[in-house]
């Protein structure tokens, strides 16, 4: 009988340290989460091509209030030093994320992994959604 169709039971092992490039075109979603990540590593993170709309300019300044150093480089090119995950600081003042839903989101949920207050505010659009 066949094994096609069939689960096929994978091992992972762990790897070193991550090092590498990846170019991707300028995205919203994928900008948002880069500077997010680069919040939470440990370290400098270059991010090129990063989509510089109003949204994700709002989640880097909250990455920045909560401690990592998010520097613009050049035109979508940005610098963010990490860290670390649970290493971000209380904020000073409210968080203000505009009218994106999806930056309040992955900057809360991101927030989470460390034990501090802060407050989020939006745009009239964004204080009103779920």
């Amino acid at each position: 009988m066949s094994n096609v169709g069939k689960p096929q039971p994978l091992t992972a092992h762990p790897s070193s340290a991550l090092r590498g490039t990846v170019e991707v075109p300028g995205d919203k979603s994928i900008s948002h989460r880069a500077l997010i990540l680069g919040a939470l590593s440990v370290g400098r993170t270059e991010i090129r091509g990063l989509l510089e709309g109003e949204d994700v300019l709002d989640t880097g300044r909250a990455m920045a209030a909560f401690g990592a150093g998010v520097e613009r480089v050049a035109p979508g090119e940005w610098t963010v030093d990490g860290v670390g995950v649970g290493g971000f600081a209380e904020p000073e003042d409210v968080i203000d994320c505009g009218n994106s839903g999806t930056g309040v989101r992955l900057v809360m949920g991101a927030m989470a992994t460390t034990p501090i207050t802060a407050t989020f505010t939006g745009d009239a659009s964004l204080r009103k959604r779920p």
